[in-house]
């Protein structure tokens, strides 16, 4: 198995999907997007690319439509088309299946991106 320093961002991230708790402890929807935020932030602070960077767009494209959210409110609404309360309180059910769309979607928009910069080269 691959040393996290050695993972593209995609595999990363997939790896951090299927053991949130390794990275946040007790996984939650707030903190997992919280630790996401601060790993974007430092990747861009210390000369690196945002990982996060046209995220919030392709969720806007994806979802068909804009709101007052960021990137972790329009996972929510694709997640939860039936609503939420508090972001930092939800139920397990919609915790559960928060995280677990929110690394599809990830998983989803880095893969398009990686094949976009392939055609790019390739080109």
């Amino acid at each position: 198995m691959k040393q996290p320093s050695e993972m593209s961002e995609r595999e990363f991230f997939a790896f951090m999907g299927r053991r949130p708790s390794l990275v946040v402890g007790k996984p939650s929807f707030d903190k997992v997007t919280v630790f996401l935020a601060g790993y974007a932030t430092h990747a861009e602070r210390h000369g690196g690319p945002d990982p996060l960077a046209g995220f919030h767009e392709w969720l806007v494209a994806r979802r068909g439509r804009d709101c007052n959210h960021g990137w972790t409110g329009q996972i929510l609404h694709i997640a939860l088309p039936h609503g939420w309360e508090d972001i930092s309180n939800l139920p397990p059910k919609d915790e559960q299946r928060a995280i677990e769309a929110l690394f599809e979607l990830l998983n989803a928009f880095l893969a398009e991106r990686e094949a976009s910069v392939n055609n790019q080269t390739s080109a």
